[in-house]
């Protein structure tokens, strides 16, 4: 983690509903990244993160003074995949159907333990849809880590920008918000996923090459965060 230095950010929360000041400790424990505001510095991911199928949806528009706030990005360098994963892990509730994906979760936490909850903000993939998905087939040994980490970019997925401390909940500024129609932005979210999961299964997941790190192998080899080869 590393004190923010850009100091203001404009970010962006997908709602049906205008927000004008969001409630620290509000939300839903078991998100990605637990309790927190889920936003995004891309406008147009917002917009179709605020529509639905039969709902018209806004982006709810802030802008965040980062100055001295503790940001916690975890596509920096010093990360990789499972690190997310292990944070993923820890809120949200995977489908583990064997002994192979128990053993998984459990070598992930203890290896790759990320110490988020001193962040005030994060950035990291949103696991939504397919992208959850594609995490649990990983644990459950169905594809490779280097096919877990291209499946992450099918469809241009977008990052959360999350605000978790009530001093990140204090520096936020609402400045209005942009309409999102549900006839486009709907369909740009459903087209999004479904590109993810033509080329997630069309190309990726029969696409094994004979380098591939498979989760078994980490197991047995017990690699660690600091091994070349998962990076």
């Amino acid at each position: 983690m590393e004190k923010e230095t850009k100091s203001i950010r404009k970010i962006y929360y997908g709602s049906d509903h205008i927000i004008e000041r969001p409630s620290y400790g509000a939300g839903k424990p078991y998100n990605d990244y637990g309790r927190g505001f889920y936003c995004t510095e891309d406008l147009d991911m917002a917009k179709e993160w605020g529509t639905r199928q039969d709902k018209n949806g806004i982006a709810n528009c802030y802008t965040i003074d980062c100055d001295g706030l503790t940001i916690l990005n975890l596509n920096d360098p010093q990360y990789c995949i499972l690190h997310w994963l292990s944070v993923l892990i820890e809120n949200r509730e995977f489908d583990v159907p064997s002994p192979l994906a128990v053993q998984a979760k459990q070598y992930i936490l203890e290896n790759f333990h990320v110490n988020y909850k001193k962040a005030d903000c994060m950035i990291g993939y949103r696991a939504d849809d397919s992208y959850f998905s594609f995490a649990q087939d990983f644990l459950n040994g169905t594809i490779s880590y280097r096919q877990l980490n291209h499946a992450m970019h099918l469809g241009k997925l977008g990052e959360q920008f999350v605000l978790k401390s009530k001093q990140a909940f204090e520096r936020i500024t609402y400045t209005g918000y942009e309409f999102a129609g549900r006839a486009e932005w709907y369909s740009r979210k459903v087209n999004r996923d479904r590109t993810a999961r033509r080329e997630y299964f069309h190309l990726e997941r029969n696409l094994i090459r004979p380098d591939d790190i498979f989760i078994t192998r980490i197991l047995s080899e017990e690699m660690k965060e600091n091994d070349p080869r998962l990076r």
